[in-house]
């Protein structure tokens, strides 16, 4: 299974220690993202968190998306 990184940033700034994954593909990933945005979301609520993204890249380094917090706190 591939590895991916996934980086919590608001602005230039990273707040939380990256997470490592071994997930299935890019799908898997962009739900991983959505469940740690969340999940960092409920544990501390801080509003700086609206402006951060979780960027995930793969084993190379490539970014393979960003997933705006907005997107997991205000969704469906």
């Amino acid at each position: 299974m591939p590895a991916y990184r996934f980086t919590v940033t608001i602005d230039d700034h990273v707040p939380h220690e990256p997470v490592f994954r071994h997930l299935r593909d890019a799908d898997a990933a962009f739900d991983e993202a959505g469940r740690l945005a969340r999940e960092i979301w409920a544990a501390s609520g801080d509003r700086r968190l609206m402006r951060a993204l979780v960027v995930v890249t793969d084993a190379e380094g490539e970014i393979v998306l960003e997933f705006p917090f907005t997107e997991a706190i205000t969704g469906p």
